[in-house]
């Protein structure tokens, strides 16, 4: 049975607008619970020590953070971190405090220290005179003074500063500052005034470096794509991704831009040092995912010593890449009491002080490129749901990243489940690119084909040049004329949308001795076969070189309308008893509305659920077993549920792990609105208190992916640790578990999923756990 036939006959094709007006976005409960209490008005010229003193006679930490959170504009994140602004009036009346404060004292007062704390302290300059300004002095100066007068004291401002600062500004007055400080790329114009770069994010549901390559090629027939060719992996096995490495290496090399242009391959940076090991001299600028504190970042496997290692190993150009986004922290259970704003800002610091250790000795001429991305709106409506909250995000993260010395670009992104419809999107972009951010990610469409989101096509891009007059690095402009998708007239050319032709030069470099008419007939047979695996590639354009071409138009339009029908899909309770042995299990959300609103109560089980597991366990007696299966509904319950996608996969992955001479539990866990961490709580109740603390056990928990690929795709989530590490809640974490995504019908085949991820256990399962040393 087809999709289409499989959404037909189940009724939801079509049906999409009911869902989403039915489901209430706009009228989702703000509640009083996550406010801080209400801030008065300040006594004259008060600031916030003071008035906490006067309020509670010495100081209080709690509160310090309360008025810090409350001064922020509104943004659901933090109202779930407690510390939202009561009123309009308590968030005036927190920005006055704020205002009256000065640098000194509010370095003095940290609102959380760790490690990352101390090494933005070490690495912020000192400026005696500046630290007796207070932040509302502060802002004056930043918004009346030319560049080089704020460039002069930017050093000194530290990261909570910098964050503050922001707090107390405007939309409008974030784009002033935004329009005259631009820290570019050594030896490029990326990141000056008046240029908006590209990151190429050429994404493949099953990392085909044909899939990948293509997208480059197409976007190079937009003239687009100056900064780096970045995609993001499916799998993190070191030799695929080394693969994709070359591949990406060799498009730059043929066509002699090694020196203009970066390729990147975004999984762990320990992965891509493993990956230049493979193929050396092929990875480009090396990539990682940072958080604003030390807690955080270890749930990215990532700790202060690690990175500066690896800052040692970068000699070359191309530094560090690194990605970042307000409600990270959060939302990975280290939210630490305080304010999405001053840990993004924390973030940068961070990256700061990376890009200090690697410019070190140098001139300024021969840093290597650092840069960084701000992911803004990637995570969902636990961060923000609004466009305008959108839009203040993205001001507010372009604002701190250049006031901190930073190349900082944006991903202007939307999940399904925001409030940000795939038209809305257009909107943002144009209240966003006044502040002149460095750049933006750049697909052939809006929707991610991969990662299942939306965010900037390259036919976005070509209209932001049109309507602000940007452009892009200079090096790269000279290579588009080169290869005459862009005239002579700066004018795009007939060749200017045709990624064949791009292809077509791309050969000739290579010394390809074929007729133009064999090469391009070679390269329109490769576009169909891309397509019919649900990669889009971008042809032509419409009415105007900047719209998309009508047809594709119509296309990302079916696969959003698809994707808010996956988003609200139930899972039948019929479908969960064809499960072979499946034990119905509920997390504590409420309904599917509280869900995917409310994302913690997904990662929490229901006290039914912690009885039954009780139960499940009993059942062994003394006999558990190594490995046991998750599955939940996920973002898109379809995806476990349309035909040939679950249960081959189960069969296989049952089948390949007893080969390999593992016992699987006798039963399965099957949730309803499950999340991923709901399988970490999983084993912490089946294995946390057996009785050997090194044995090892193990879950795979499959879940249904975001929608908005088409694909329907499930991924499996794969974790081997010590009985010591399930004993302790919340030890065992994403750190420590591998992934296999993007598992479908149309793109990575079940069966062949459940080997790779049968295979990844068997690793897992085997390798020495870096707790294992240290249990008694």
């Amino acid at each position: 049975m087809s999709r289409k036939e499989f959404l037909t006959q189940v009724g939801v094709l079509g049906t999409s607008a009911f869902l989403f007006q039915a489901c209430d976005f706009k009228s989702a409960n703000k509640g009083v619970m996550g406010v801080s209490p209400v801030i008065a008005e300040p006594a004259d010229s008060e600031d916030i020590f003071a008035y906490i003193k006067r309020k509670h006679g010495d100081h209080d930490l709690t509160l310090y953070r309360q008025i810090v959170g409350a001064a922020n504009e509104f943004k659901e994140g933090d109202l779930t971190l407690g510390i939202a602004a009561e009123s309009e009036q308590s968030r005036i009346n927190a920005r006055a405090l704020l205002a009256n404060t000065r640098i000194r004292d509010l370095k003095s007062h940290s609102l959380f220290t760790d490690e990352i704390y101390e090494l933005i302290a070490e690495n912020t300059a000192q400026n005696e005179e500046l630290d007796t300004w207070t932040l509302g002095e502060l802002k004056e100066f930043v918004l009346s003074q030319p560049e080089a007068e704020i460039k002069a004291i930017m050093p000194a401002l530290s990261s909570d500063v910098i964050a503050c600062l922001v707090k107390m500004m405007s939309n409008e007055e974030l784009i002033q500052v935004g329009q005259k400080v631009f820290n570019p790329i050594p030896g490029t114009q990326i990141g000056s005034k008046g240029y908006l770069s590209a990151r190429v994010q050429p994404n493949s549901p099953t990392d085909n470096p044909t899939d990948i390559v293509w997208q480059v090629f197409d976007a190079w027939s937009y003239g687009v794509g100056d900064l780096v060719l970045g995609t993001n992996p499916v799998s993190s096995d070191p030799k695929s991704v080394a693969e994709i490495e070359k591949a990406l290496y060799d498009l730059i090399t043929t066509f002699g831009l090694e020196k203009t242009i970066s390729n990147c391959v975004l999984s762990h940076i320990d992965v891509q040092a493993e990956a230049e090991k493979i193929h050396p001299g092929t990875t480009g600028i090396w990539f990682q995912s940072i958080a604003g504190t030390v807690k955080a970042n270890q749930t990215f496997d990532v700790s202060i010593p690690k990175m500066q290692a690896h800052m040692e190993s970068r000699t070359g150009q191309f530094g560090l890449y690194a990605e970042t986004g307000q409600g990270a922290d959060f939302t990975n259970g280290h939210g630490e009491g305080f304010d999405m704003l001053v840990h993004e800002s924390r973030k940068y610091g961070f990256v700061r002080a990376l890009q200090s250790q690697l410019s070190r000795g140098k001139s300024p001429e021969e840093a290597p490129w650092v840069h960084v991305n701000d992911v803004a709106g990637f995570i969902g409506p636990e961060v923000f749901k609004t466009k305008e909250q959108l839009v203040r995000c993205c001001l507010e993260d372009t604002v701190m990243g250049k006031l901190h010395g930073l190349t900082i670009g944006l991903d202007v992104c939307s999940t399904l489940h925001m409030d940000v419809s795939l038209d809305e999107l257009d909107w943002c972009i144009e209240q966003i690119m006044p502040a002149n951010p460095a750049y933006l990610m750049a697909l052939p469409t809006k929707n991610d084909p991969m990662l299942s989101y939306l965010t900037t096509g390259f036919y976005n891009h070509v209209k932001i040049r049109e309507q602000f007059g940007y452009k892009i690095n200079d090096a790269m402009w000279d290579f588009f004329k080169k290869i005459e998708v862009i005239g002579a007239d700066n004018r795009p050319t007939e060749h200017f949308g045709d990624p064949t032709w791009v292809y077509y030069q791309y050969r000739l470099a290579k010394k390809d001795l074929r007729t133009k008419e064999e090469i391009l007939a070679e390269g329109r047979k490769t576009i169909a076969e891309i397509e019919a695996r649900g990669v889009p590639i971008a042809q032509g354009f419409g009415e105007n070189v900047w719209d998309l071409h009508p047809e594709l138009d119509k296309k990302i339009h079916e696969l959003y309308e698809d994707a808010k029908v996956s988003l609200w899909a139930e899972m039948p309770s019929t479908f969960v008893q064809a499960i072979p042995a499946a034990l119905p299990l509920i997390t504590q959300s409420k309904d599917r509305k509280d869900y995917v609103y409310h994302p913690e109560t997904g990662e929490k089980l229901s006290a039914k659920t912690t009885e039954q597991l009780k139960a499940m366990q009993a059942g062994w007696e003394n006999d558990a077993p190594d490995v046991q299966i998750v599955i939940s509904d996920g973002l898109n319950a379809l995806a476990l549920t349309d035909e040939g996608h679950l249960f081959p996969f189960l069969e296989n992955l049952s089948t390949q792990l007893k080969s390999k001479g593992y016992r699987l539990a006798p039963q399965h866990a099957v949730f309803t609105h499950g999340r991923v961490r709901a399988g970490y709580a999983t084993g912490e109740e089946l294995f946390g208190n057996l009785k050997d603390p090194k044995q090892k056990k193990g879950i795979i928990h499959v879940i249904g992916e975001r929608p908005g690929s088409g694909h329907h795709a499930f991924s499996a989530y794969i974790t081997a640790a010590p009985v010591a590490l399930w004993s302790e809640k919340g030890k065992v974490d994403h750190d420590i578990t591998r992934v296999v995504s993007g598992i479908s019908d149309t793109s990575l085949l079940p069966t062949l999923a459940a080997e790779e991820v049968a295979e990844i256990f068997d690793g897992l399962y085997k390798k020495e756990h870096i707790s294992d040393q240290s249990i008694a």
